[in-house]
């Protein structure tokens, strides 16, 4: 089971919940790291708000986009 630890970026849809996962990457040539940055839409039953860090994990497909679920609120 895949886990991640994100921040919560938008929170308008209805129990969903868009986190942003940002890892850090060498450029394949100059090897300068970079800051990337991947949105995923996860099933929100607890109620975040935008700025949490949240962890969740996968899960079974939920909707078309959602396949991910809040576990924990990290920090508010």
């Amino acid at each position: 089971m895949k886990k991640f630890q994100g921040e919560v970026i938008s929170v308008k849809m209805a129990k969903t919940a868009v986190i942003g996962v940002t890892r850090g990457k060498a450029h394949p040539f100059y090897k300068k790291k970079i800051k990337t940055r991947k949105k995923y839409h996860a099933h929100d039953e607890i109620g975040v708000k935008v700025g949490d860090m949240v962890r969740f994990v996968e899960t079974r497909p939920i909707s078309k986009t959602k396949r991910w679920e809040i576990v924990e609120v990290i920090k508010k």
